[in-house]
């Protein structure tokens, strides 16, 4: 199993979210976070804005799920054609056991 890490634009998630459910993933974990990328935050004239607001959500899918995940967010999160700085990062790790907390069993 693996947990799927994306860091998304927040005016994004709602779209991401929707493509995520009709491909078949619909339990994913959203959570307001704020940072930075590469580029250091924004200057707007004088002044640097260095926690920009994002969105994380978090997915935890089996191996063979891993592409189709990637890829429905891929499309959905970038901005125009090209894509944009600031439309996010998606990281992979992997994930050794999950405990369903209502009826104990070890179980996706």
């Amino acid at each position: 199993m693996l947990m799927i890490k994306a860091i998304v634009r927040p005016e994004k998630t709602n779209q991401i979210l929707a493509e995520l459910n009709d491909a078949g993933f619909p339990a994913v974990t959203k959570i307001d976070v704020v940072g930075r990328g590469k580029q250091r935050g924004v200057i707007v004239g004088d002044v640097v804005y260095d926690e920009i607001p994002k969105e994380l959500l978090l997915i935890v899918v089996r191996d063979e799920d891993k592409d189709d995940v990637i890829s429905t967010i891929m499309k959905s999160a970038k901005t125009g054609e090209q894509g944009r700085y600031g439309d996010g990062k998606i990281i992979v790790c992997p994930v050794e056991e999950v405990y369903t907390v209502s009826t104990g069993k070890k179980e996706l």
